[in-house]
């Protein structure tokens, strides 16, 4: 039978081939049907395929697979293109009696769970460029499944690889003489196919991702090969390719346990987002998976740079973002000790950013209050960070500083820092007033605790009740100014007040422990105590 070239196809744009229109139709259902019962009259007649599975090297196989009355050598190199061209191509038809090519490739595919593991290797890369192929995910998914079983059997037959399980069924795995190597080293014994599937492309990496999860892999092997895949492609990557690598490996990381990701590692995934532009949902599954962990990190990992077009010095916001992350809607079952470990780090985080001239009043106060207040037993931090800011922002209005120091619990002031308040001209008379109230407060505590109020509450001032009275009438006047200097000598004189008696009560408390001692010793019952105080 002669042979002629009367039909012209051009294969995506690439590569055009001249065929024997009568040869093809016989065996591609899609051909015969296109030219119907035309028995080649017309002549030079062309096809132009955009979508060709596989492009110029699959319709080669083709070719070649019809001019060879219908047989071709099919190995785990070319099965995926041909299952792929077969079903494109409508090759269910036979001729010459022998099996068509639909047939054929069915038929490897039930050989598959036999392959090697490079066999399996080979197929898959093959497979990553048919993603988008009808009937693709067919043989992606039974190649998976055999690789993937593989990697199961390999761990439960030899999770610690000695030479005598070598030669049983781990060594089945791979005919592979680096993959065999990386078996019999027990540094790798879990590890060892993390280099084979480096040349795999992001997308059919996260899908072998995705069946490790659903198989129940081990969630800390799992991202350890994401991570080393990171690691291995970003070298020759581009922008784009580093981008797509970095999304695929956050959107995964983000489906394991977290226990089983060293937050180290998502730090240094961080750094590499930042200048990567990654989507905004990938961007906050990583900030979330940080935020939930912040007790983990440090001062240094918090101090992000601002991004470029804002003026502050560092990524308040970002730490914001953390912070919300990791409270989420667990703050009332949130462990203290957990709580305390952020509210010590955040106030060195606020006295880091404190000094900025370019941080705004609003999110100094978010940083200042975005943790309960049982996270922190002392504000003394907040308010040598508050002073700082106030004296950086010299600028600010009254109701600004009001507004500022409604974050300070001057409950949980040390009487150094109280002391320091009532002298600090930078603050607002009505912190003082706040200032002067707790120490009133502490006072009238010591005194009920004593049961000595009556002695002591006499002052040059009035009783108690008119020095609660004074306090109150002062805030009534936080507005003058030439008020201040009298609520300080006030103050002052509370604090006077308060050491004396804290030097009373330990002259009781020593007076007391004597008295107790002398009665031991004496075996006796005193019906009255001796004077306290001299």
């Amino acid at each position: 039978m002669g042979v002629s070239c009367d039909l012209e196809v051009d294969v995506n744009g690439n590569e055009i081939f001249f065929v024997d229109k009568k040869i093809i139709s016989s065996y591609s259902g899609r051909i015969s049907k296109l030219f119907g019962k035309s028995r080649g009259e017309t002549k030079n007649q062309k096809i132009i395929f955009h979508d060709f599975p596989g492009g110029a090297g699959s319709f080669e196989l083709m070719a070649r697979f019809c001019y060879n009355n219908g047989k071709i050598e099919i190995n785990p190199l070319n099965l995926p293109l041909l299952y792929c061209t077969a079903h494109f191509m409508e090759m269910n038809t036979s001729a010459a009696g022998s099996p068509n090519l639909l047939q054929q490739t069915e038929k490897s595919l039930e050989e598959i769970r036999y392959w090697t593991w490079p066999e399996l290797l080979a197929a898959l890369k093959q497979c990553q460029n048919l993603l988008d192929v009808d009937n693709s995910s067919i043989i992606l998914e039974k190649c998976l499944d055999s690789l993937l079983g593989k990697l199961e059997l390999a761990s439960e037959a030899s999770p610690c690889p000695s030479s005598s399980s070598l030669d049983s069924s781990a060594l089945r795995l791979s005919s592979d003489t680096r993959s065999t190597e990386s078996l019999k080293n027990g540094s790798f014994r879990a590890t060892w196919w993390f280099e084979d599937l480096v040349a795999i492309n992001p997308n059919l990496v996260e899908t072998i991702a995705r069946s490790m999860v659903s198989r129940k892999f081990d969630h800390s092997i799992i991202s350890k090969f994401l991570l080393f895949y990171q690691k291995s492609r970003f070298v020759p990557a581009n922008s784009d390719e580093k981008r797509r690598i970095t999304e695929m490996m956050i959107n995964m990381l983000y489906s394991l346990d977290q226990s089983s990701i060293p937050f180290k590692s998502l730090l240094g995934i961080l750094r590499i987002a930042l200048n990567l532009n990654i989507s905004k949902s990938c961007r906050s599954k990583l900030e979330c998976m940080i935020g939930s962990q912040m007790d983990q990190t440090t001062l240094d990992n918090l101090l992000v740079p601002s991004p470029s077009g804002t003026s502050n010095l560092y990524d308040v916001n970002l730490v914001l973002r953390f912070l919300k992350c990791f409270l989420g809607k667990r703050t009332c079952h949130m462990p203290l000790v957990r709580l305390k470990k952020v509210a010590s780090l955040m106030d060195l985080y606020i006295a880091e950013v404190a000094p900025d001239p370019s941080l705004k009043p609003s999110k100094f106060m978010a940083l200042v209050r975005a943790l309960p207040d049982s996270a922190r037993d002392s504000h003394d931090a907040i308010y040598h960070a508050m002073d700082m800011f106030l004296e950086v922002h010299g600028g600010l209005s009254k109701e600004e500083k009001l507004n500022i120091c409604c974050g300070l619990n001057y409950e949980k002031l040390s009487a150094e820092a109280r002391n320091h308040l009532a002298q600090n001209k930078k603050f607002p008379s009505k912190s003082t007033v706040e200032a002067l109230i707790s120490q009133q407060s502490k006072l009238k505590s010591l005194l009920q605790e004593t049961n000595l109020a009556k002695p002591f509450i006499d002052s040059p001032g009035g009783d108690e009740d008119g020095a609660c009275k004074q306090i109150v009438l002062y805030s009534k006047k936080i507005d003058l100014s030439a008020e201040n200097q009298k609520l300080r000598a006030h103050l002052q004189g509370m604090q006077w007040r308060v050491l004396e008696l804290e030097k009373v009560c330990r002259k009781m408390q020593n007076q007391m422990n004597k008295i107790m001692k002398s009665r031991l010793s004496r075996h006796s019952n005193a019906r009255s105590l001796p004077r306290l105080c001299s």
